[in-house]
C-alpha cells in the first residue's frame, strides 16, 4: 500500500509539472481553443483575388498559429450580409468580422445590440459630425482602415518614372471618398517625381455596381491609352479586369490593386498596390486571443506593413534597380514622416 501511495504521489507531481510545459511557439490550447471567430465576406466571396481572399488568409493563419476556430459566411444578395453578421453574433462568437466598407452600418447597429461581442470591420467607413469631428465607432467595434494613399503614392511614382510619357492614368470604381484616397496618393506620387506630368482620372460610376463592370473599365482604359497614357492604375474591383484587357490589347501597362494581380495579365501588370487585409484581420484576432482587444480606429500604412507594392520575380525585369532604389527611399521618407501623403483630393 505504501508503494502504491508513493507511485500516485509521483504521478501527481509529474502531471502538475506538465501543466506548465508548452512547446516553443505553440499556442496554449486551454487558453486559445475557446476563441471563436466569424467572418462574413463581401459580395463575390472567396476567390476574388482581393479583399475576401486576404481576409480568408489572415483568419486561416490565426487558426493555425493561435488555435482559434473560424467560421466563414459568403453572402448572396445585400440583405444576406446583415443576417450573416447577426447569425454569428447570436451564436456567441468572440469576434465577428465584416469584410468591406459596405458592412459599416450593419456592424455599427449590431455592436450596439450585442455589447459583449467584439466586432471588426475591414474598411469601416468612419463618419463625421457637423463640426467635422470623427464619430468614433462603438467601444466593442474595431475599424480596420488602411493608408491606401501611402501605397498609391509609391505606385504613382513608379508609373511616372517608367511611363515614358507625360501622362499617366487612373481608373476608379465608385466615385466616393475611399477611392479618392487612392487617387490622391497616386497623384501625389506622380507629381513628386514628375511635377509637370498629367494624371488622367476617370471613374466607372457612383454606386457599388461601379466595382463590377469590366466592360466600363475597358472602355475607360482604352480611352486613356489612346490619349497617350502608357500606365494606368486601377482601384476598381472587378471593373479592373477590363483595364487589364485593354492593356493586353494595346500592349501597354496596368497597375493592380489590393492584391498581387500579376496573373490577370502576365507581362502587362507593372506592379500592384497591395492592401494587407490578411495582416489586419490577423491582428484583430490576436488582440482577442491575448485579451487586449479594444474598439476604435486602427490604421495600417507602410510602417505597419498594411500597404505596399509588389516587387518580385514576375515584374522585377520591368523595374530597373535605380527606380527600385528611388521607391524604397520614398517609402522610408514616408515612414519617417519626411513626406506627408494627402488622403483627399487637392
Amino acid at each position: 500500500m505504501r508503494k502504491l501511495l508513493i507511485l500516485v504521489g509521483v504521478l501527481l507531481v509529474v502531471h502538475v509539472a506538465l501543466l506548465f510545459v508548452h512547446p516553443s511557439g505553440a499556442a496554449q490550447p486551454s487558453a486559445r481553443a475557446a476563441v471563436n471567430v466569424g467572418v462574413v465576406f463581401d459580395l463575390g466571396g472567396r476567390g476574388d483575388k482581393s479583399f475576401n481572399d486576404g481576409a480568408y488568409l489572415g483568419a486561416e493563419r490565426a487558426a493555425k498559429n493561435l488555435g482559434v476556430r473560424v467560421r466563414f459566411i459568403e453572402p448572396g444578395e445585400g440583405s444576406d450580409r446583415e443576417s450573416g453578421l447577426r447569425l454569428l453574433a447570436a451564436e456567441g462568437m468572440q469576434l465577428v468580422i465584416g469584410v468591406g466598407f459596405i458592412f459599416t452600418d450593419d456592424l455599427t447597429q449590431l455592436a450596439r445590440e450585442y455589447p459583449n461581442t467584439r466586432f471588426a470591420g475591414v474598411d469601416y467607413s468612419v463618419s463625421m459630425d457637423t463640426g467635422g469631428r470623427i464619430i468614433p465607432p462603438p467601444a466593442n467595434l474595431a475599424a480596420l482602415k488602411f493608408r491606401e494613399e501611402q501605397g498609391s503614392f509609391l505606385v504613382g511614382a513608379m508609373a511616372a518614372l517608367l511611363g515614358q510619357s507625360k501622362k499617366v492614368g487612373f481608373v476608379g470604381g465608385m466615385n466616393f471618398p475611399l477611392i479618392h484616397k487612392f487617387e490622391a496618393g497616386y497623384t501625389a506620387g506622380v507629381k513628386r517625381v514628375c511635377p509637370d506630368c498629367e494624371v488622367v482620372v476617370q471613374y466607372a460610376g457612383v454606386t457599388p455596381e461601379a466595382f463590377r463592370n469590366p466592360g466600363k473599365g475597358k472602355e475607360l482604359a482604352l480611352s486613356q491609352y489612346q490619349q497617350g497614357v502608357n500606365v494606368i492604375f486601377h482601384a476598381s474591383g472587378s471593373t479592373g479586369l477590363g483595364v487589364f484587357e485593354a492593356a493586353r490589347q494595346t500592349g501597354k501597362l496596368a497597375i493592380g490593386v489590393d492584391a498581387d494581380q500579376y496573373k490577370e495579365a502576365p507581362g502587362y501588370v507593372l506592379t500592384s498596390m497591395v492592401k494587407r487585409v490578411d495582416n489586419a484581420v490577423y491582428d484583430a484576432i490576436s488582440r482577442v486571443v491575448d485579451k487586449r482587444f479594444t474598439g476604435g480606429i486602427y490604421q495600417y500604412g507602410l510602417a505597419e506593413d498594411g500597404v505596399g507594392y509588389v516587387y518580385d520575380r514576375h515584374n522585377q525585369s520591368l523595374i530597373p534597380p535605380a527606380v527600385r532604389a528611388r521607391l524604397e527611399t520614398l517609402k522610408q521618407d514616408i515612414i519617417a514622416g519626411r513626406i506627408t501623403v494627402p488622403n483627399t483630393r487637392q
